[in-house]
């Protein structure tokens, strides 16, 4: 807009024009009147204005140092000007080849929170190659399990397939990781990994100890033990699952908290709630044997998952957020670690979690006693037994522990946190590159229009629903440091005494009970 005023140009509008306040209108004559009236005017305006120019000059020497070239600010706010960022899937073109207008780079920006305190795994998972680094052949020698390879050149993805994925994990785990350049355009150093799919880590510690031993090969999946040196990843799911319809976390955790606020705990059913399926290991085909019988009743609720015949229903008996009606969940492993950790997590009502063997990116931040009651893997029906009598007994101090878990699933593992997550893991991992990544001859360019714009039905509508249309506002958060060992000892040294106290007072329990 061009300015025509002297007083628009200092920014003041027409309304608050001094002339006009003062009852002075331009003409193109002077007004017919004394002399002597038109100079007292024009110098009252003179004074008027030397004094508010002392008054802004004063202003501006205690706020502005220095004059500011006016580019300069034009700029700064055009880099935090937020940019849509469209899928473009036009008429013809719906097609395998990348948009060339995405933005490369939105400026810097400064880290507005600290990262939650289970980022600090990140520096453990890539602790093996601290010393090292990371070769190409250590890369390439992770291809013998590897579902994909995905490099990132100057911003941009490129992936080579080795193996299709079970139902659609590699094409969403895929997705989040362009979501994440969507977020950050421009802010992740070029990098080189492969990827595997499979819930059980294989990278094991045993195999690269010694004085003989090579360096492990560094391979991304979605959980680990503590027998193995797999890196960690958030799971597909937060983009969602279509081949069982649970929706990406961004939508469903809403859901799951209207469902907390819709049945208040103390009116939940006061028993422990499971839905799975029980055929996929033998700890959960003996665990199923806790539910409620015409011999015991174990304060377990336990309900098999036919994925199959939910699948013909239409899901009408799985929605996740339906399912916090009980005032104890319950979590175990499947084949390893399970996704449905976190949906049971969110519910308010505490976690009776079966001691596990595997975690994921987030549940070594779970603290025994705060975020979940520990049940035996050995003695599960008796151990539920007795976490749910002593909860219901014990009212407020198992309701704190629903609470704890339910936030920080809702807050500690927002998006917002999952994306800085793999921001921080991927950045820390690139560091440890000895080599120039290039692009593999076999690899393809991807982008989000690369596999939405070919999608349909739920794969489609979830890709939508997940889909960062906006690149961040300010930068990730900040990384905490890394574990000194004498804290991360003693850190696995409480979580350890908290479950043993569990157990010495659920020992003294059965102890008590009549023969």
């Amino acid at each position: 807009m061009v300015r025509t005023s002297f007083w628009s140009e200092v920014g003041v509008s027409s309304e608050h024009d001094p002339l006009k306040k003062m009852g002075w209108h331009v003409k193109n004559k002077a007004p017919a009147r004394s002399t002597t009236i038109l100079f007292i005017l024009i110098l009252f305006f003179g004074v008027y204005m030397y004094s508010n120019y002392c008054i802004d000059s004063n202003l501006l020497s205690r706020s502005t140092p220095a004059p500011v070239n006016n580019q300069i600010v034009q700029d700064q706010k055009s880099t935090f000007k937020r940019i849509e960022i469209p899928l473009n899937c036009s008429a013809g073109k719906l097609t395998r080849t990348c948009p060339t207008n995405y933005p490369e780079n939105v400026g810097e920006f400064a880290s507005t929170t600290e990262c939650p305190n289970y980022f600090r795994w990140i520096h453990e998972d890539l602790l093996p190659w601290k010393n090292t680094g990371i070769t190409l052949d250590m890369v390439e020698s992770a291809k013998r399990t590897a579902n994909f390879r995905l490099t990132i050149l100057d911003g941009k993805a490129y992936m080579e397939m080795y193996m299709k994925s079970f139902q659609s994990r590699d094409m969403y785990t895929i997705w989040g990781i362009l979501q994440l350049l969507r977020r950050y355009p421009g802010k992740l150093p070029d990098l080189d990994l492969m990827f595997d799919c499979v819930d059980w880590p294989v990278i094991k510690t045993s195999d690269y100890q010694g004085p003989n031993a090579t360096s492990p090969p560094p391979l991304f999946r979605y959980s680990g033990n503590a027998e193995t040196l797999d890196i960690v990843f958030p799971d597909w799911s937060f983009w969602g699952w279509p081949e069982i319809n649970i929706k990406p976390w961004n939508i469903l955790s809403k859901e799951i908290q209207e469902g907390n606020r819709n049945t208040k705990w103390i009116d939940r059913n006061k028993y422990a709630y499971w839905k799975g399926n029980h055929f996929v290991s033998p700890n959960r085909r003996k665990f199923i044997k806790c539910n409620v019988s015409a011999k015991n009743d174990w304060n377990a609720r336990l309900y098999a998952q036919d994925w199959r015949s939910e699948t013909l229903k239409g899901y009408q008996n799985s929605n996740l957020a339906t399912q916090c009606t009980h005032r104890y969940k319950i979590y175990i492993e499947g084949q390893a670690w399970s996704v449905s950790e976190k949906y049971i997590l969110a519910c308010d009502s505490p976690t009776l979690l079966i001691k596990p063997i595997y975690y994921d990116f987030f549940t070594r931040g779970l603290v025994p006693m705060q975020h979940y009651w520990p049940i035996k893997a050995n003695d599960s029906c008796r151990s539920i037994k007795f976490a749910v009598d002593w909860g219901n007994d014990h009212i407020e101090k198992v309701q704190a522990i629903g609470r704890a878990a339910s936030n920080l699933m809702h807050e500690g593992l927002k998006m917002d946190n999952v994306y800085d997550y793999m921001f921080h893991l991927l950045n820390e991992y690139a560091k440890l590159l000895r080599y120039k990544p290039t692009i593999p001859p076999k690899a393809v360019n991807i982008c989000s229009e690369t596999l939405a714009c070919q999608a349909d039905g739920t794969a489609k509508r979830f890709m939508m629903e997940s889909m960062v249309k906006s690149p961040s506002d300010s930068g990730p958060c900040t990384l905490p440091p890394p574990f000194d060992p004498p804290d991360l000892q003693d850190l696995l040294r409480k979580n350890d005494d908290s479950i043993k106290e569990v157990e010495m007072l659920e020992g003294k329990f059965w102890e008590n009970q009549p023969k």
